[in-house]
């Protein structure tokens, strides 16, 4: 794939900013003071959504068609076609719909931009802590209340040692998908559920080394696999394979883990 230059990379990463900078406000009138939460499920599993979750979506969508008329969006709240397009912005307006609606601070706006379906530019924005996760053409950088710095992943090659998340046992595709991710449980030092993109955040700054889910969406993981993999880790699917398009994910801070952990998750 052809290489975006230094110019084009620095302008679609500072309209990513202006895009999770515009998308705050509209989230953030709504956090902890919802009235109405829908239920979007058509197969009876609880999937809500708010008007923040829309609001935030179409103030994005309305942006990108300005600003890159000829760049496609994909969104969780309303869709969008696969087309030939060489560029597509990827959106989760709001990445843990859940803990949003019960007033926890562990979600956040997923932004990625894609390059003939590969994921090159992630930011992750969470407003009510004041805190940034996004990649350049080298590194992952974090700006919080502290200040903005460069981070990356942490060593961790026994398995032994590791802190393993997911987002819910919940959400797993299936019984043996949960049945496989308790296999790997039983190897690693702790085990914790919660997170949904702030835990990535989290093992692309250092403090968490295993992320394992299956049943995500393009728009759950797409965005922070660069931010993972540009901080020193890896992200494939369970098999091995590209994990952009969704389905079963393994994030590993220390890629020296990562093909053990995929022999596990094998079976």
């Amino acid at each position: 794939m052809k290489v975006l230059k230094q110019d084009e990379f620095d302008a679609y990463l500072a309209f990513a900013h202006r895009l999770a900078d515009l998308s705050s406000a509209a989230v953030m009138k709504h956090f902890r003071k919802l009235r109405l939460v829908e239920d979007k499920s058509v197969d009876g599993a609880y999937d809500p959504v708010t008007a923040a979750d829309r609001q935030a979506e179409e103030v994005i969508r309305a942006e990108v068609a300005e600003t890159w008329p000829e760049h496609a969006v994909r969104g969780e709240e309303f869709g969008g076609d696969v087309t030939d397009t060489e560029f597509c912005w990827i959106v989760d307006p709001i990445d843990g719909t859940r803990p949003f609606i019960m007033g926890l601070p562990l979600w956040g706006t997923l932004i990625a931009l894609t390059r003939n379906g590969t994921p090159v530019l992630g930011l992750m924005n969470q407003p009510f802590t004041g805190e940034r996760f996004w990649n350049n053409a080298d590194a992952t950088f974090h700006r919080g209340p502290d200040g903005e710095s460069a981070i990356t992943t942490r060593p961790c090659p026994k398995l032994g040692d590791a802190i393993l998340s997911s987002t819910s046992p919940d959400l797993f595709a299936t019984q043996q998908d949960k049945e496989r991710f308790d296999v790997l449980s039983e190897k690693v030092r702790m085990r914790w559920f919660g997170g949904d993109c702030y835990a990535y955040c989290l093992l692309a700054a250092g403090h968490i080394d295993l992320i394992v889910e299956s049943g995500l969406s393009a728009h759950d993981i797409a965005p922070l696999i660069p931010i993972i993999e540009h901080a020193g880790g890896r992200v494939t699917g369970w098999d091995g394979s590209e994990a952009a398009a969704g389905g079963h994910a393994v994030a590993s801070g220390d890629p020296a883990l990562h093909d053990e952990v995929l022999k596990i998750l094998a079976g």
